[in-house]
């Protein structure tokens, strides 16, 4: 089962694999792309909703990655419901994908190149230079804030 992204929507996705999205997805589209989840739910695209057990489980994959502070709430129920139902992700995001990847789930991407491998950020201090594998929200040696920054 492939479960779809807003930019499945956008991109004008076609598979003849079974679909299913979250009805957060359905919220972020406008205009003709709208009406595309709409036809495609009505043509039997199957509207998931994850268990809160799932969503924690994404929530704590993407505190390891480092991708918790950019992913928005649909992002990570997405992924959730792309492990619940044994699926495949379609999604062009490459925070989504590094998730996915934490937590082996397959990922189809769309209109880019997909990831080439996962990373770990690390958060670095804007005052003091420090860095930290932990998302925190200051720098507990100075009190900055902190950013994340690429590993490689």
């Amino acid at each position: 089962m492939y479960v779809l992204d807003a930019s499945a929507f956008i991109n004008e996705y076609h598979t003849t694999e079974q679909t299913a999205s979250i009805p957060m997805v359905q919220e972020e589209l406008e205009g003709e792309h709208a009406f595309r989840f709409d036809a495609m739910e009505g043509s039997g695209m199957h509207i998931h909703l994850p268990r809160d057990d799932a969503v924690e489980k994404v929530r704590r994959a993407a505190s390891e990655t480092g991708d918790l502070d950019v992913l928005s709430m649909t992002d990570i129920r997405l992924i959730a419901a792309t492990f619940e139902l044994d699926g495949t992700l379609v999604t062009d995001d490459y925070a989504m994908q590094n998730v996915a990847d934490r937590m082996d789930v397959a990922v189809d991407v769309i209109a880019q190149d997909g990831i080439e491998e996962q990373r770990n950020w690390s958060f670095q201090c804007s005052g003091c230079g420090r860095e930290f594998d932990e998302e925190k929200d200051r720098c507990p040696i100075c009190g900055s804030p902190l950013s994340r920054k690429n590993p490689s």
